[in-house]
């Protein structure tokens, strides 16, 4: 009987080791979750494939930390073994960066001097209210390059647990951006119009930084087409996209001709512009007004022809971004946030690659957007809100709208399209029509295209500080952080067709939350429970084993 259980204990620690042998050479994962949340997606298996070199993954998400922030180490964990598991070339870590106590004021100072910002939690624990300081970043280091990687997405308004809700379903995305900016090596080009008024440098530095991790990017002067429009349209169609931001000044009808070109041969365009004069700089004199003039670019037959119609108009909408203003003369002064209707705040619908699990957007000064029938496809990413209304240009803006409560009654139509994407063969404005100018290869007829038209020039604009660029979205004044980057980058991988990345951002993930009401009010009762039954069932265990132990062999 000994010898037959010594076999059987043989046999099974044979059969464990053969086991163990085996799972060191086969791995095998099933996924069995409703979304499939531990199932990397196509687009980011793709980029794995593509790293030849050890990756470092560095992040600082480590210690005693509030809840909320060890799920989003949890979670972070578990995407780093995956992407682990995919390529055994990722190599990652975590570290509590404020572990050492006395060195903490230093290393908050490093960290913040390489753009890694800290989240000050606010936590309350049984009546106790308490502030930490929290470092949700890590640092992806590829062939002596180092990409910063935010594990926290901000959202207006939203508490810390939606925060860590949104920021976990953003993961994936968030490491996927950055080993692609490791590993892509040939990049399409962005073209930076020039010519007729745009915005300077210094108001895009953020946002051509922000791509320039992605594309090449070079401006094209329309100044020389008089002279030489050949020679401007072959440099226009070496690039992939066109970037129009906020032109001022009326296009010829020979630089039209070659946008018209450019678009027809299959160049993609982005074209933010503001059909009506209106700048909040000018309402700071003595009446605190202005006038609001319509601005005739001379596109409206070229936005025809591809399906859209921008107003000479601007949005009234009472869900609004805030303006800062000062009160009193000299040290009495004190400046008060105040709801500027002409700053439409909008969210989004999330009916698009482009704009799924996106920030609020801050527009200024912007216009409605027709869409009008053609055979064209156009899709409205961006509405005003239903609360909004027209107001017709010219007409005076003044500061004095803030001493009165608007007029709800008025606020009845709303949801005014500000952006739209228009999409398929396109056909040329000069169809039919005398060209302007004579160019080698002349089409008015073109192939499967693309092009997203923005009624508000500044949304692309970065505030400034002391003369340096601050980031796209961040407004100085009140402190908030609205989606404007975000959405134009999705806007130029859209329309470049690198939508690998922005599915991976609409993938949706089931996070459990937990409800903090039943915490606080059955925490005694689950700690007794969680303590109590395994200590139940070790000790029913052992009397049963005692028990069968006496009556075998206490005869």
């Amino acid at each position: 009987m000994k010898k037959r259980s010594l076999k059987h204990l043989g046999l099974g620690i044979g059969i464990l080791i053969a086991i163990n042998l085996l799972s060191g050479f086969f791995y095998l994962r099933i996924d069995l979750t409703e979304d499939n949340r531990f199932t990397l997606s196509e687009a980011s298996n793709d980029i794995l494939e593509k790293i030849d070199s050890p990756v470092i993954v560095d992040v600082l998400l480590d210690g005693d930390l509030p809840p909320e922030f060890q799920r989003l180490k949890l979670e972070t964990e578990q995407l780093l073994e995956n992407l682990y598991n995919r390529n055994d070339k990722i190599k990652y870590g975590f570290e509590d960066p404020l572990e050492d106590p006395a060195q903490a004021e230093a290393t908050i100072a490093q960290l913040q001097r390489i753009g890694l910002t800290p989240a000050n939690v606010t936590t309350e624990e049984e009546g106790r209210v308490s502030q930490e300081l929290v470092f949700p970043w890590a640092m992806v280091t590829y062939k002596d390059q180092t990409v910063k990687v935010p594990l926290l997405k901000n959202k207006l308004g939203a508490n810390t647990a939606d925060r860590i809700n949104n920021s976990i379903q953003n993961l994936e995305y968030a490491f996927a951006d950055a080993l692609s900016k490791l590993v892509v090596t040939e990049k399409k080009r962005v073209a930076v119009i020039k010519g007729n008024g745009e915005l300077e440098d210094l108001y895009l530095a953020d946002f051509l930084t922000s791509i320039r991790e992605y594309y090449n990017i070079g401006a094209i002067t329309l100044d020389s087409v008089e002279t030489n429009p050949q020679k401007v349209l072959d440099q226009l169609n070496s690039y992939d996209l066109a970037l129009i931001a906020k032109p001022t000044q009326p296009f010829t009808e020979t630089e039209k001709y070659i946008m018209d070109q450019f678009v027809v041969n299959g160049g993609r365009s982005l074209w933010l512009i503001d059909p009506v004069a209106m700048e909040l700089d000018s309402l700071f004199n003595e009446e605190g007004r202005a006038l609001a003039l319509p601005r005739d670019l001379n596109l409206n037959d070229f936005f025809f022809r591809y399906g859209v119609r921008l107003n000479p108009d601007l949005v009234d909408d009472l869900y609004c971004a805030q303006i800062v203003l000062a009160s009193g003369e000299g040290n009495a002064s004190e400046y008060n946030p105040l709801p500027w209707v002409y700053y439409p705040m909008v969210f989004s619908q999330n009916n698009h690659p482009v704009n799924v699990n996106m920030e609020a957007l801050r527009f200024q000064f912007a216009s409605t957007i027709d869409t009008l029938e053609n055979d064209n496809k156009k899709t409205i990413l961006v509405r005003s809100s239903p609360l909004s209304k027209k107001a017709m240009a010219p007409r005076t803006i003044s500061f004095d709208i803030l001493n009165s409560a608007p007029d709800r009654d008025s606020y009845i139509e709303g949801n005014y399209p500000l952006a739209v994407l228009i999409e398929g063969d396109f056909q040329s404005a000069y169809r039919n029509r005398i060209k302007p100018v004579d160019l080698n290869g002349e089409r008015e007829q073109g192939g499967e295209n693309k092009m997203i038209v923005i009624s508000d020039g500044d949304l692309i604009a970065n505030q400034l500080r002391n003369g340096r660029p601050l980031e796209l979205g961040y407004d100085k004044w009140t402190n908030n952080f609205f989606g404007n980057k975000e959405f134009l980058m999705n806007c130029v991988n859209y329309l470049l067709d690198d939508t690998g990345l922005i599915n991976i951002r609409n993938r949706k993930v089931a996070v459990p939350v937990l409800d903090p009401e039943k915490i606080s009010a059955q925490k005694t009762r689950w700690q007794l429970i969680n303590i109590g039954v395994p200590l139940i069932f070790v000790a029913s265990i052992s009397s049963l084993f005692l028990f069968r132990r006496k009556r075998r062999f206490g005869r």
